[in-house]
């Protein structure tokens, strides 16, 4: 069986279990009140497994593959497939993790986009600033305006 085929075995095992716990234990501690709400806290985990489900099964039938053959993964030929850019992708990744709290969200947002586009490979400058930067206000706007929830948009020194 191909790699990717095992990795939607895997996926498909993960998602019954979050599926199981989204449908059958999650509601059973809801608060009385909560119960006459269209939506619980439990309905998008019930959407995610589902569509997870599906997905892993498209897969492991071999679905999306339809008329043309997809060449599996050479294992002796790792080199070709842009290690580096995942690695550094990766390492970016955390120190974006760690610089959100003390950089603020807006910079350390902007930046992952910026550098994370330079990483694969984009090299207009014109193009990746404005659309890292309003990307980055829009999301910012949408969590802390229209959600309610704080998120830090500053560095810890510059107050807010």
């Amino acid at each position: 069986m191909a790699l990717d085929r095992w990795i939607a075995l895997v996926l498909l095992g993960i998602c019954i279990v979050y599926g199981y716990t989204a449908w059958f234990t999650m509601d059973g501690s809801l608060a009385p009140f909560m119960r006459r709400n269209p939506i619980w806290p439990s309905t998008f985990p019930k959407v995610l497994s589902i569509i997870g489900i599906v997905a892993s099964l498209v897969i492991l039938l071999g679905l999306e593959k339809g008329e043309e053959k997809i060449g599996d993964i050479d294992h002796r030929r790792l080199g070709d497939y842009f290690i580096g850019q995942a690695l550094f992708l990766l390492g970016l990744m955390v120190v974006y993790a760690l610089c959100l709290r003390p950089m603020g969200f807006v910079f350390s947002t902007s930046a992952f986009l910026i550098v994370g586009s330079f990483i694969l490979g984009e090299r207009k400058w014109h193009v990746m600033v404005p659309v890292a930067l309003i990307a980055t206000g829009a999301v910012w706007y949408l969590v802390q305006e229209v959600l309610g929830i704080f998120l830090r948009p500053l560095p810890f020194f510059m107050g807010v």
